[in-house]
C-alpha cells in the first residue's frame, strides 16, 4: 500500500469505479483517495530553481508534481532534477508536461523519458493533420518502452480544431441543432476519448491512462466532466484551468471541483491559481488539500475551528492566536507526519467569547475559549470534551501552543506498531 492510499480512510461518494493507475508508486483512481498535484513555474532547465520548487511543493503536500518539458535543455535537465530530489529525500513522482514537440524530446532524450513518472500530452497540439497520429503514436510507444502512464489532457484553449469544425458542421445540418457551447463540450469529450482509444490500440493499457478535460468556466467544467465520467472508466484528473488569482481563483476552483467530487467524479486534482508576483507557489497545494479536507474526503492537517468575530470580540487576541496555531500546524506538519501517524485528524478550536466558545471547545480535541469584550480575563482550555485548566495573563498563546504539542505527543506518539500499520 502506498503512502497516499494510507493517508485517509475517509469515504467519498461513489458514482463510478475508475481504473487505478500507478504513477511512480502512487495510486491514482481505483480504491485510492483523491490525489493532490501541482505544477512548477520555474524554467525546468534551471535545475537548482526547479529542484527547490519541487521540494517546496512536495513538502507542502503535493503528491505529484508536473514540470514543463518544452525544449532540449529542459529535457536534459530532468534526470538531474530527479537525482537531486532523491538525494534530498524527496521522492514525489515527476510528471513531464509536453506540447508540440513531445515526441521529439522524448525520443531524443531517453534519460528524461526514463526519469519521469508520467507524461502529459495534449491531443490538440501533439501534431497537426497527417503528422498528428505519427507524433501521438511516437509518444505512446515511448511510454510503452519505459512502462510509463500518460495523461491525455484536453484543454479548450487548444482544442483540436478539425474535430470541432467537423462537429459544428454536423450540428448545423441537424434538424434540431445544439447550442455552440454544447457542441464544444462534445468536442472536448470526444477528443479525450478518441485519443485514449487510440492509445489502447497502440498497446497502452487502460491502467496507464488518465484523462483530463480542462476549461476555465465552472459550469462548463461540470458539464464536460459529467459527460466524460458517464462515458468512460479511465482515471480522471480535475482542474479548472486559468482559474485566476487570489479569492476569485480559490472560489471558482472550490465550487467546480467540490460539485464534481461530491458526485464521485475525479481521482486527482490541481488548483491552478495565478500566483501573486513573487508569491507562494505552494498556495495551490494548500487550497486543494483544504477542498478535500473540508468536504470530508481526506485529512491532511489538524483542523482549526475559529469564530469569525463580532462586537463581543473587539480584542484581536483570539484572531492572533488562531493565526499562530494555524501557522504552527503548517510549519510542524512535515515533522509531525513522520513522528505522529494520525495527527492530521486532530481537531482544534480557538474561540473568542463565551457565547459559543465553551461549546465549540468541548466538541474539539483541544479547544480554548478566550474572553470577549468586557468578560473576565480568563481562558478555559478543554481537552477531550472536559475542562482541563484555565489560562490567564499575557502568555496565553505560548502556553496554549505548548499544550497542543504535549497533547499530540501523548495521543499520537505512543501508538503501537499495530496501530501505525493500520
Amino acid at each position: 500500500m502506498t503512502a497516499i492510499s494510507k493517508l485517509s480512510s475517509l469515504a467519498r461518494p461513489s458514482r463510478r469505479n475508475s481504473i487505478g493507475v500507478s504513477v511512480g508508486g502512487a495510486l491514482v483512481g481505483g480504491p485510492a483517495p483523491v490525489v493532490v498535484q501541482s505544477m512548477t513555474n520555474t524554467d525546468t532547465a534551471d535545475i537548482d530553481a526547479t529542484v527547490t520548487q519541487v521540494a517546496a511543493l512536495a513538502r507542502a503536500g503535493s503528491e505529484l508534481v508536473r514540470i514543463t518539458v518544452d525544449r532540449d535543455e529542459a529535457a536534459k535537465a530532468v534526470p538531474h532534477i530527479r537525482d537531486r530530489l532523491l538525494k534530498r529525500g524527496v521522492k514525489v513522482p515527476l510528471v513531464g508536461d509536453f506540447h508540440y514537440i513531445g515526441h521529439k524530446l522524448l525520443g531524443e532524450n531517453p534519460a528524461a523519458a526514463e526519469a519521469l513518472d508520467k507524461y502529459r500530452i495534449n491531443p490538440g497540439n501533439v501534431g497537426f493533420k497527417d503528422k498528428k497520429d505519427k507524433h501521438f503514436s511516437a509518444i505512446i510507444e515511448t511510454a510503452l518502452r519505459f512502462s510509463k502512464p500518460v495523461r491525455i489532457g484536453v484543454n479548450w484553449g487548444s482544442l483540436d480544431q478539425e474535430l470541432l469544425t467537423h462537429l459544428m458542421d454536423e450540428n448545423a445540418r441537424s434538424p434540431e441543432p445544439l447550442e455552440a457551447r454544447e457542441v464544444m463540450h462534445e468536442a472536448i469529450v470526444q477528443s479525450a476519448l478518441f485519443s485514449a482509444n487510440r492509445a489502447e490500440e497502440l498497446g497502452l493499457g487502460a491502467d496507464k491512462i488518465i484523462l483530463s478535460a480542462k476549461v476555465s468556466s465552472v459550469q462548463d467544467l461540470i458539464s464536460v466532466y459529467t459527460m466524460l465520467a458517464d462515458r468512460c472508466r479511465y482515471a480522471l484528473h480535475l482542474g479548472l484551468t486559468e482559474a485566476g488569482m487570489g479569492s476569485k481563483g480559490i472560489v471558482a476552483s472550490s465550487a467546480a471541483l467540490g460539485l464534481l467530487l461530491q458526485q464521485g467524479i475525479g481521482d486527482t486534482i490541481r488548483v491552478s491559481l495565478t500566483p501573486e508576483p513573487n508569491g507562494d507557489r505552494t498556495l495551490e497545494v494548500k487550497v486543494a488539500q483544504e477542498i478535500l479536507q473540508t468536504m470530508g474526503f481526506r485529512a491532511f492537517v489538524p483542523v482549526v475551528a475559529a469564530c469569525p468575530g463580532c462586537g463581543r470580540t473587539t480584542s484581536t487576541v483570539f484572531q492572533e492566536l488562531a493565526r499562530d496555531v494555524q501557522d504552527m500546524i503548517r510549519d510542524r506538519m512535515p515533522d509531525w507526519k513522520s513522528r505522529y501517524p494520525g495527527v492530521e485528524t486532530l481537531n482544534l478550536a480557538v474561540m473568542g467569547c463565551i457565547v459559543n466558545g465553551p461549546g465549540e471547545s468541548k466538541h474539539a480535541d483541544i479547544g480554548i475559549s478566550l474572553p470577549g469584550t468586557g468578560e473576565t480575563p480568563a481562558a478555559p482550555v478543554f481537552i477531550d470534551g472536559q475542562k482541563a485548566m484555565t489560562l490567564r495573563g499575557s502568555n496565553i498563546a505560548a502556553e496554549f501552543r505548548a499544550i497542543v504539542e504535549d497533547y499530540i505527543e501523548r495521543r499520537y506518539g505512543v501508538r503501537s506498531t499495530r496501530d501505525v500499520a493500520e
